[in-house]
């Protein structure tokens, strides 16, 4: 059995006193021999760790003892060795950078859709009212190349900051289609489902908990390939195991 606990959890709220936050949670990691990274911003906390299941759970049961992240979840998943090489929090501006002030997810998330819901929808080729359903990728360019859903439409982007620009460009082809953003872990729909409202794309929603937890519930259905994940793992496939080496190193060279 795998011994290495992996999870990625996010959370909107606001948060104050960082500094001092900081240093306590990096205590409580260090103390845990948990390894990774934690994003501490004014709008919330987004984080990737890995360590032992005891010690892992013991450190989200010790931050869900402060009231600001009682809610937060966290998608596990699971390997044979430490992915990260050591423990870093970072203080920064925005768990993920947009440059739309007025997006604040934590004044109200954007409609979402459970992964099996979805898979529904997609089984089907519309959404509950005959609309035709079109999958929306907020991520990277080079992450997409590791697999997304099928006939989702990309933007060919370098960084999330040119997402809201390449999906207004696309509004009027978008007409009276519901569109399903998604990402890795969901963090980037909860920005990118809010703006699309804005915008006035009515029938928008994010993919709850994104593509991990897409795989978590459903598996490969009407997807293809794997998921770019943010260590040393590289990327999952559908059954969250890590991708085959071989593959890997095919997928370097092919972009070398």
């Amino acid at each position: 059995m795998k011994s290495i606990l992996n999870i990625a959890a996010y959370l909107f709220v606001s948060l104050d006193a960082l500094t001092d936050l900081r240093a306590k949670m990096l205590d409580e990691c260090n103390a845990r021999n948990l390894k990774g990274t934690i994003l501490l911003t004014g709008e919330g906390i987004n984080m990737f760790l890995a360590g032992g299941e005891n010690e892992m759970r013991g450190f989200l049961e010790w931050l869900r003892s402060d009231p600001r992240f009682q809610t937060m979840q966290a998608k596990e998943s699971w390997s044979d060795t430490q992915p990260f090489k050591k423990m870093l929090i970072k203080l920064k501006n925005e768990i993920i950078r947009m440059n739309h002030p007025s997006i604040r997810p934590e004044e109200g998330r954007a409609n979402f859709i459970a992964p099996k819901k979805l898979q529904e929808w997609l089984d089907r080729g519309t959404d509950d009212l005959g609309r035709p359903v079109v999958m929306v990728d907020t991520r990277n360019a080079f992450e997409v190349e590791y697999g997304t859903f099928e006939n989702a439409l990309h933007f060919n982007i370098e960084k999330f900051t040119e997402f809201p620009a390449a999906i207004s460009a696309q509004k009027e082809a978008l007409a009276g289609k519901t569109l399903v953003s998604f990402c890795t872990g969901g963090i980037r729909c909860e920005k990118s489902g809010l703006y699309m409202r804005e915008i006035g794309m009515d029938h928008s929603y994010q993919l709850e908990g994104g593509i991990l937890k897409y795989f978590e519930e459903v598996g490969a259905a009407h997807y293809k390939g794997s998921c770019f994940v943010f260590d040393e793992r590289e990327a999952l496939e559908p059954n969250l195991e890590t991708i085959p080496i071989e593959q890997s190193i095919r997928k370097k060279l092919k972009t070398e």
